[in-house]
C-alpha cells in the first residue's frame, strides 16, 4: 500500500493520524495479542471485535501484527481482564461493567441504569472528562482503555412470562450484569452474570428464566425465543454506552506516538461502525423475530419503570459509598447526564417525538 493511501485510510478512521508521517516499517513487527469476551464469529459483537483486530494490522501495514483470540481460545471470557493486566496479552475487547466486582466504577464505562444514551456517553467520554476518569480507574489496575464499540439503547430483555408489575419480577432467575443486575436484585430477582456463549444453554435448560443481551440484530442469532417468547423494548439497564479496548498500560506506554494513533484510529472507527450497524439492522431483525418466530414484543409499564427508578437510587448510593473514586466518577457522570441530556431533550428529543407524531411512527 502506498503511503498516501494509508494516510487517507487513517483519516477516514476519524482521528488526526493522517497528519502524522508514517515511519518506515521495521523489519520485525510488534505482535499484539487481543483476547475477547465474545465467541468467534459471534454476530454483531464478535464480528465487530474481529473486524477491529484486523483493522489495526491493516492500518499499521503490519507494524502491529495482531493475533486475535475469541472467548475460550486463549482464556475464558471473564478472564480477559486479568490476562491483560498481568501482561500475558496486550489488549482485551469487552464490556467494562463485567468488572464491577473489582471496582463498581467500571460500570459507568459501559452503561448504568437510567444513564446516558450512546450519543450522550460519547460526548462525556470525549469532551466532558469521562476519558480522564476512565484512565484513572483503569490505571489503578495497570490498564489503559479506549471506546471500541457501542450498541445503542438495549432491549429490556427476554422473559418466559409477561412483566406487568414489579411483583412479577420476584423470584425470577435472570442473566443481567453490571449495576442493572444490582437493580434487579433489589426487586427480588436472582441475577447471574454469564458470558454470551453460555446464555442460550442456561435459558433452554431452565437454569435461568430471563436474560438481557443486546438488541434485535444481535439477539436474533441467539435464538432466545425458543425458551422465552416475551421480548421487552428499551430497558433501564443499558441506555447506551460502549465497549472497551482495554490495554496493558505498560505496553501502551512503550508504543510510539504513531502506533498509538493507529490504535486510536481503529478503535474510533469501529466504535462508530458497530453502533451504526446495529441501528441499520435492528428494524429488519425485529421484524424477523416477530414474523418468523412469533415473538411477542412488550414494553415495561410506568409502574415497573418507577420500581426500577426507586431501586436505582439505592444502587447509586451504595456505589458512591464504595470509594472516593466511585463518587468522583458518579459526580462527573451525573453532571454530564443532566447537562448533555437536558440539552438533547430540548432539541433532538423534541424533534424526534414531534416527527414521529406527525409521521405516525411507532
Amino acid at each position: 500500500m502506498e503511503r498516501r493511501n494509508f494516510l487517507k485510510g487513517a483519516a477516514i478512521a476519524g482521528v488526526g493520524a493522517a497528519t502524522l508521517a508514517a515511519p518506515a516499517i521495521a523489519q520485525s513487527s510488534k505482535t499484539m495479542t487481543i483476547v475477547s469476551t465474545w465467541p468467534r464469529d459471534f454476530p454483531g459483537l464478535g464480528i465487530s471485535a474481529q473486524r477491529l483486530a484486523a483493522r489495526i494490522t491493516e492500518l499499521s501495514q503490519g507494524a502491529l501484527n495482531v493475533e486475535y483470540f475469541a472467548a475460550g481460545e486463549r482464556v475464558g471470557a471473564f478472564d480477559v481482564f486479568d490476562e491483560v493486566a498481568s501482561g500475558n496479552s496486550q489488549a482485551y475487547i469487552a464490556a467494562d461493567y463485567y468488572w464491577v466486582g473489582k471496582h463498581p466504577g467500571f460500570a459507568y464505562f459501559t452503561a448504568v441504569p437510567f444513564g446516558m444514551t450512546t450519543v450522550e456517553w460519547n460526548a462525556w467520554i470525549k469532551f466532558a472528562g469521562g476519558q480522564a476518569l476512565w484512565d484513572k480507574i483503569s490505571g489503578e489496575f495497570g490498564l489503559k482503555a479506549l471506546p471500541c464499540g457501542a450498541t445503542g439503547t438495549q432491549a429490556g430483555g427476554w422473559f418466559n412470562k409477561e412483566i406487568e408489575s414489579a411483583d412479577d419480577l420476584k423470584g425470577l432467575k435472570m442473566r443481567i450484569p453490571g449495576l442493572g443486575g444490582s437493580v434487579m436484585s433489589k426487586l427480588g430477582v436472582s441475577t447471574v452474570s454469564l458470558p454470551g456463549g453460555q446464555i442460550y444453554e442456561n435459558l433452554v435448560s431452565g437454569a435461568i428464566d430471563a436474560t438481557e443481551w443486546v438488541g434485535p440484530y444481535n439477539d436474533y442469532f441467539m435464538k432466545f425465543y425458543e425458551a422465552a417468547n416475551f421480548y421487552y423494548t428499551g430497558g433501564m439497564h443499558e441506555p447506551g454506552g460502549g465497549l472497551s479496548f482495554g490495554m496493558n498500560a505498560s505496553w501502551w506506554g512503550s508504543l510510539t506516538d504513531w502506533e498509538k494513533a493507529i490504535i486510536e484510529a481503529a478503535c474510533m472507527e469501529e466504535h462508530a461502525a458497530q453502533f451504526e450497524e446495529a441501528m441499520a439492522k435492528n428494524g429488519e431483525y425485529m421484524a424477523k423475530l416477530v414474523n418468523d418466530h412469533g415473538v411477542k414484543v412488550r414494553a415495561f409499564n410506568d409502574d415497573v419503570w418507577d420500581s426500577f427508578g426507586e431501586a436505582s437510587e439505592e444502587v447509586f448510593a451504595e456505589t458512591r459509598d464504595h470509594s472516593p473514586l466511585a463518587a468522583e466518577i458518579d459526580d462527573s457522570f451525573q453532571a454530564a447526564l443532566r447537562d448533555i441530556g437536558g440539552t438533547m431533550a430540548k432539541f433532538e428529543t423534541t424533534f424526534v417525538n414531534q416527527r414521529n407524531r406527525v409521521l405516525g411512527l411507532t
